[in-house]
């Protein structure tokens, strides 16, 4: 059972296409993402498009899985993938043993030491994660060729928009990943990826290197290239203070927390929400009660909490 259902998750994770109800593919996004009213990602700036999503529930086991992309020019520059899967009550031990060997035991990627990550940071105990690592991609290769025979049939949907909209990938991209589990945050297993063309994002050099050994961003070979290493350097600290407010945004139990503040460029705010002002706040929480998210109830509750 154990193993079937190992099998059955990282299926659903990979390769599911059955649609979300509450937003549209090509539906349009600036600044805040909301997969629930408790699960809120900030954007950066610009306009972000729903390209691939998808929803399951499967005998208690709930997913919800979104790509968002910004385009120039018909090509992708910058790329958001989130999932929430909600497992509390539902097959805890076989969830368990599977999101571990998702996590630390797949040797094509996971949470844990690789040549090719430059960065990376974990907290890891009992059933509880919390992992952050940086790195570099061959994206087309990533996207359409993977190392990895699960990923061949990953992302369908997202290929086939690429396609119908004729655009482009980036050949070279820099990546983060965010993911955090415990059953101690109700049962729920939180990740994120963001990708850039480091080139029009970060004003990057060219690069001569497409493949991730012989990339000017491997850390074997970085520290031959100067310009790329600066690039690189910067690329974590962004990452770092995104791993920060994903943490907030999912209320990370502290104890859980990674101490990122030598790679962050601010302090590390440890606190239970993310640090925005009031007025912001108040936006937020209207524009969800508008929506349809909160009822009035919840709205005048999360009101009177956020004013006093």
């Amino acid at each position: 059972m154990k193993k079937i259902l190992g099998i059955l998750i990282l299926y659903l994770l990979l390769t599911i296409n059955v649609y979300a109800k509450d937003y549209e593919i090509d539906d349009v996004f600036k600044n805040h993402f909301y997969i629930t009213h408790k699960f809120k990602i900030d954007l950066p700036k610009g306009e972000w498009i729903l390209a691939e999503k998808s929803s399951e529930n499967y005998y208690g086991l709930r997913s919800k899985i979104f790509t968002l992309v910004r385009v120039e020019n018909n090509k992708v520059i910058e790329g958001i993938s989130i999932t929430e899967w909600i497992t509390a009550g539902t097959y805890e031990y076989s969830v368990n043993q599977a999101l571990y060997e998702i996590m630390f035991k797949n040797k094509y990627s996971g949470c844990y030491e690789k040549p090719e990550y430059t960065v990376i940071r974990f907290y890891a105990k009992g059933t509880s994660h919390n992992c952050f690592w940086v790195g570099h991609h061959d994206l087309i290769k990533h996207i359409y060729d993977p190392d990895d025979p699960d990923l061949k049939t990953a992302n369908i949907q997202f290929k086939r928009w690429l396609k119908e909209r004729q655009i482009t990938l980036p050949k070279v991209a820099l990546y983060s990943e965010h993911s955090y589990f415990s059953r101690l945050a109700a049962g729920k297993w939180y990740g994120l990826a963001y990708i850039v063309n480091p080139k029009i994002i970060l004003n990057a050099p060219d690069n001569k290197f497409i493949t991730i050994e012989s990339s000017e961003y491997h850390k074997n070979n970085i520290d031959n290239y100067n310009d790329h290493k600066e690039i690189m350097n910067k690329w974590i600290s962004i990452s770092a203070q995104r791993h920060i407010d994903f943490e907030n945004s999912i209320n990370a139990l502290k104890r859980h927390r990674l101490d990122l503040s030598d790679l962050s460029p601010k302090k590390s705010d440890q606190k239970n929400i993310p640090s925005s002002n009031v007025v912001e706040q108040l936006q937020i929480l209207n524009d969800l009660f508008k929506s349809g998210v909160l009822t009035k109830k919840e709205f005048e509750k999360a009101k009177k909490k956020l004013l006093n």
